[in-house]
């Protein structure tokens, strides 16, 4: 199931409603239906669950239309939402592209299916996580739409991606969007989708107050904690208002709302940790700090994937949600478990998360930058400082260098310098970075940039181009080339980031366990390059990753050997040669009374680090689900553990970042009771 952002309204843009075709000469043999009749079949098949056949009655009305002709773009714009829902991201994209492009700007007669296609971009940007290329979109759509069904349709869209990328722009649409509303009679589940994002801009932005406001209206307008058919909407509002409650101190109100939400208290199946669930790791390109802590929902397939992530919440701001959200993509769950867990279960999980610092890693890209700019800065060209505020407000200033630069000198390091920030900025949609990082690199070219310098453009530049990165083998496909190009494979350094690049990237998007093998070959050419010197940060860093994986398959002596190759402390609980023992433990007063009294079960995976003294230390809930419920509690488990002591001359860390997963499991006759 893909939870739709569009056609939320009674109107809504994707009715495809009827109506002629324009058409040119026709390019194929004379048909028995006329292009009338095939237009109203394509536009039938469009709500029918037969995607296939409803893709084929538009392509065959696209071979009745003439190539470049706006009839060929309206029929193109059509097919963009059907490609998207047979997984065809990339063509969906490129087919509402080329339609756009055919539709004359002064017809406005067309403007239904401009919207259509901005809608299209925008739904495609959202599920694919480029937020900022969602925003890119659905502003265009909201411009371009006439009635106010269409204008609402995408303000509610755009203000879901705004939230996590421009939170003073969220708040002015809310602020169009009510100035809309007004002038028409709502359905109230419509209202409730507002309020809602209200509520996700309110927890955000520090507001709790207010959150809690317009998430108990939220709940009102879908008719309250007492209605008797429960949907994904109302357990989405309950959600939002048990972590407003929760923020603002009140524990008990949160609980209560949580369990009105059904999380935790399923009465056939129950909804485990995945083999595959981990959290990311702190540090790497997103810089993920152990203090940030982010609300990721989700969506499991029939087949144990991940259909679809969102982040609804975020201590660290938007691009730490987003960065948790693309970490859930790549999570697992075997097909036979997955299909014993109701439907309704499977499609709102919300799961309460903080990075890992049991394998903590450089930036590779912070490594490139540096080169590039201690190039640019030997060819007397200083750098903008990164912003140290909203990066959404430092991009009119951006935008401004860069066409300054450009008049200046089209192709001069002034210009690449501009590029490169602008490049860095989150807040630039996904088809523009590329375009830019496609400039960056013929101009870093063509002043003879060092080749690392060039990775800086090239690397994201060529994942930036690909809609459906996210797809099995899409990301191994895009970047394994490079390391063959002879501009890449005669440099150790930029051999080595295209490497450690392709892994990540790969394990962040595929089922992690098939690429454990594959993943291993290609850091271990990295790890034994012999060009790299022992300390270099991407052998350091290849080794880091090579130890993760093997500790995480069970090889704990290859885990061990290997992470004492790199050079630093292996210090890791989970690959010492005799962990510290666990001597005593809390029993079953550890379970929440709340939570027992409200009917939940659920299970965190908790971090900690053992002292030499035998007592747990920094402990921290990487995972909870119920997000929120069992953190606590979990936490302090091993406050009242017990670990054996460890010998230290400096009397100090014993080990650190063993990680446990404890379940919390109601009796039967209590779950038979829920």
């Amino acid at each position: 199931m893909r939870i739709k952002a569009i056609a939320l309204l009674g109107a809504g843009v994707l009715a495809m409603a009827g109506g002629l075709v324009p058409v040119g000469a026709q390019t194929s043999p004379p048909s028995t239906t006329t292009v009338q009749q095939d237009f109203d079949a394509a536009t039938a098949l469009d709500a029918k669950p037969d995607r296939a056949a409803s893709l084929a009655a538009w392509e065959k009305l696209g071979t009745r239309t003439k190539a470049g002709s706006r009839s060929r773009g309206i029929v193109l714009i059509r097919k963009a939402p059907i490609l998207f829902a047979l997984n065809r991201a990339d063509e969906s994209v490129k087919a509402a592209r080329a339609g756009l492009a055919l539709l004359p700007a002064d017809d406005a007669s067309l403007a239904e299916d401009r919207t259509r296609a901005f809608l299209i971009l925008g739904q495609v940007a959202t599920d694919t996580l480029d937020y900022a290329g969602a925003v890119t979109a659905l502003q265009q759509a909201e411009a371009s739409a006439i009635s106010t069904a269409d204008k609402l349709g995408a303000m509610l869209s755009l203000v879901t991606a705004q939230i996590f990328i421009d939170p003073t722009a969220a708040a002015a649409t809310l602020a169009r969007s009510d100035a809309l509303i007004g002038t028409v009679k709502l359905e109230k589940s419509v209202a409730a989708r507002f309020a809602r994002e209200r509520t996700l801009l309110k927890l955000n932005t520090g507001d709790i107050a207010g959150a809690r406001a317009s998430a108990l209206q939220a709940i009102r307008l879908l008719g309250g904690l007492e209605t008797d058919k429960v949907d994904i909407m109302d357990a989405s509002a309950r959600s939002d208002a048990a972590i407003a409650f929760l923020l603002s101190g009140n524990a008990d109100e949160a609980r209560r709302y949580m369990a009105y939400t059904g999380a935790g208290r399923m009465v056939k199946g129950s909804f485990d940790p995945a083999a595959e669930m981990r959290s990311p790791d702190c540090g790497g390109d997103a810089g993920l700090k152990p203090q940030d802590v982010a609300v990721v929902e989700f969506n499991i397939a029939s087949d144990g994937t991940i259909d679809q992530a969102a982040p609804i919440y975020a201590a660290g701001g938007g691009q730490v949600a987003l960065e948790f959200a693309r970490a859930v993509k790549g999570w697992s769950w075997p097909a036979e478990k997955v299909q014993a867990i109701p439907a309704f279960y499977r499609y709102h999980v919300r799961v309460e998360m903080r990075c890992s610092t049991a394998f903590e890693r450089p930036s590779i890209d912070d490594g490139l930058d540096d080169v590039l700019e201690q190039w640019l800065s030997s060819k007397g060209i200083t750098v903008a400082p990164a912003p140290t505020g909203s990066q959404a407000a430092a991009l009119a200033g951006q935008r401004a260098e860069l066409a300054l630069a450009t008049a200046q000198s089209p192709n001069g390091l002034r210009t690449l310098a501009a590029i490169y920030r602008l490049t860095n900025n989150p807040t630039v949609a996904r088809e523009e970075r590329a375009a830019l990082a496609a400039r960056g690199l013929a101009i870093a070219v063509a002043n003879d940039a060092p080749p690392s310098a060039r990775l800086t453009f090239d690397l994201p530049g060529r994942v930036d181009a690909v809609t459906d990165i996210w797809r099995p083998g899409v990301f191994e496909r895009t970047l394994t080339p490079m390391v063959s190009e002879p501009v890449y494979a005669n440099d150790p350094q930029a051999r080595a980031a295209i490497r450690l690049m392709m892994v990540d990237g790969a394990v962040a998007r595929t089922r992690k366990s098939e690429k454990n093998n594959t993943a291993i070959v290609t850091l271990r050419q990295v790890a034994d390059d012999k060009a790299l010197k022992p300390n270099d940060p991407l052998r350091v860093g290849a080794l880091i990753r090579i130890a993760s994986i093997e500790e995480r398959n069970g090889e704990i002596d290859a885990a061990r050997a290997t992470f004492a190759s790199s050079g630093l402390t292996a210090n890791q609980c989970a690959i010492m040669d005799a962990p510290p023992k666990m001597v005593s433990q809390p029993g079953s007063e550890a379970f929440p009374m709340e939570a027992m009294r409200w009917g939940f079960e659920g299970w965190t995976q908790v971090q900690f680090d053992i002292g030499a003294d035998g007592n747990v230390i920094n402990q921290r809930a990487l995972l909870s689900y119920p997000p929120f419920i069992f953190s606590e509690a979990g936490t302090k488990f091993f406050t009242k553990a017990k670990y054996a002591k460890t010998y230290r001359p400096d009397g100090g860390l014993g080990c650190g970042a063993t990680t446990t997963r404890i379940k919390f499991m109601l009796p039967d006759s209590a779950r038979r009771g829920s």
